[in-house]
């Protein structure tokens, strides 16, 4: 019975929250691997720009919500984030036209655009902060639990109860199939290809007659769709304040650059590498331990590793190391 407990409470305070954490994580350092891999720059603005993303699904879901308009149990910001995704479309493409563009075509060095990108993050980060300002915002909406503590421990008698929140079926379902989508439109359909082309050898696509222009294009409104589902995903999980999302650009470039810049597939794995290792490493682990070691063996401490307020240190670690032993990543991407 004491097993079950430990198993219970590794499943509710580890690998259910590592697991949605991971999910978002990916769906961002996705968005950050295509930049990188097809536009050939490292985007700082990322973070921002799915704070801007959430930002304007947020309004859009207290204007449906003031209509009357729900989705039932569902989160009614599921029926706003088509709103979002076009407004971040269109904010990228805007920005691309303006800003980017001129330095794409006379071949500026990356370094340079990643310095463009920053200022770009500020811009949107103040962009954010004048839409909707800088409280913290809560959104969700429906019914919260799929399975509460109470109605568990009713059901199977232990005394560790297991809470499955449905933000967090919300977050792995929507990951699955945006992935599945995502890889179906790269290895599957024409335009995919162009771009798959346009990031291994420029020149040879464009004597295939691949249009750049319309690849990047594509391209950043695939990356508007991934950080505005990635951003909402996180705020229905947690809330939404705009300097959390910058804050997240640490974790999901860790994610990018474990996986392999450039490698979608590396992304995720990235995602997961980071999302399980920050979650388990400020974890307490002292309740998991009551249950497994006799009583006279548990310590008195949390048994935490990290403090969870140095959690994103954990990132820069991973990143860090990683970008000294094998920079390539763990599925070799493109080295930085």
């Amino acid at each position: 019975m004491d097993l079950l407990n430990a198993l219970v409470a590794l499943l509710n305070y580890v690998l259910i929250p590592a697991t949605s954490y991971a999910a978002q994580l990916s769906l961002g350092a996705l968005g950050v691997t295509l930049i990188y891999g097809i536009l050939r720059f490292s985007n700082f603005a990322h973070g921002d720009t799915m704070a801007f993303g959430t930002s304007v699904t947020i309004l859009c879901t207290w204007l449906l919500q003031s209509l009357g308009i729900s989705a039932g149990p569902l989160p009614t910001a599921l029926i706003a984030l088509p709103f979002g995704i076009m407004a971040t479309s269109g904010l990228l493409l805007a920005t691309d036209r303006f800003v980017y563009r001129f330095q794409r075509k006379s071949k500026a060095p990356p370094v340079r655009l990643v310095i463009i990108s920053m200022g770009v993050m500020f811009i949107f980060n103040g962009l954010t902060r004048f839409i909707i300002g800088v409280k913290d915002r809560s959104f969700a909406d429906g019914e919260r639990f799929i399975i509460s503590a109470a109605q568990f421990k009713a059901m199977t008698g232990l005394q560790e109860g297991l809470t499955l929140r449905t933000t967090t079926v919300i977050t792995v379902i929507t990951a699955v199939l945006v992935v599945t989508a995502l890889f179906w439109f790269i290895n599957k359909t024409w335009t995919g290809r162009s771009m798959r082309a346009f990031s291994d050898n420029e020149d040879l696509a464009l004597l295939s007659g691949v249009d750049p222009e319309r690849v990047v294009k594509i391209t950043w409104v695939i990356v508007a769709a991934l950080a505005t589902i990635a951003g909402v995903l996180y705020g229905l999980d947690k809330s939404f304040k705009p300097y959390t999302y910058f804050q997240l650009l640490l974790p999901i470039f860790a994610a990018s650059v474990v996986g392999g810049l450039g490698n979608p597939l590396g992304a995720i794995g990235g995602g997961i590498v980071v999302a399980f290792s920050e979650v388990a490493l400020t974890y307490a682990w002292t309740k998991v331990a009551g249950y497994i070691l006799p009583p006279a063996m548990v310590p008195e401490g949390l048994l935490q590793l990290v403090a969870i307020e140095y959690k994103f240190a954990i990132s820069f670690i991973i990143l860090v190391s990683v970008l000294l032993f094998k920079p390539t990543g763990l599925f070799s991407g493109k080295s930085l």
